[in-house]
């Protein structure tokens, strides 16, 4: 069943062509394919498609999460290609310099130029 097929994210942007070149040159990501619909990146061995709709950045949850070896490195590399991060004060989730730390995880969110919130996170060994 579902078990045995592999999950690929579908991220809404508004403006395929912004949002390509976003995930590209500022994230990174390698383009695996392009059609008149969507386009799908690779990254660390999975796929994950972006598709235009006037409804892209809506969500105000994470869409989509990297699990990194060392968020600050990564939090680094990303910020020198422009990348903001958000900070947060909610019940259970506060950040400090953009990192939230719990139960041996510390991560980061920032948003696309859509607004879409994706995030970076690294487990700690116990």
């Amino acid at each position: 069943m579902l078990g045995d097929a592999p999950l690929c994210a579908v991220i809404p942007v508004t403006d395929m062509g912004r949002a390509k070149q976003y995930y590209r040159e500022t994230l990174g990501l390698e383009v695996v394919t392009e059609g008149a619909e969507d386009v799908t990146f690779r990254s660390g061995g999975c796929e994950f498609s972006l598709y235009e709709t006037p409804y892209g950045g809506q969500a105000d949850h994470t869409l989509a999460s990297w699990k990194v070896a060392d968020l600050d490195t990564e939090m680094t590399e990303l910020r020198g290609r422009g990348v903001v991060f958000e900070e947060y004060d909610l019940p259970g989730l506060k950040t400090l310099n953009g990192v939230a730390e719990a139960d041996g995880m510390r991560a980061a969110w920032f948003k696309d130029l859509d607004g879409n919130v994706l995030c970076v996170n690294e487990r700690r060994a116990a």
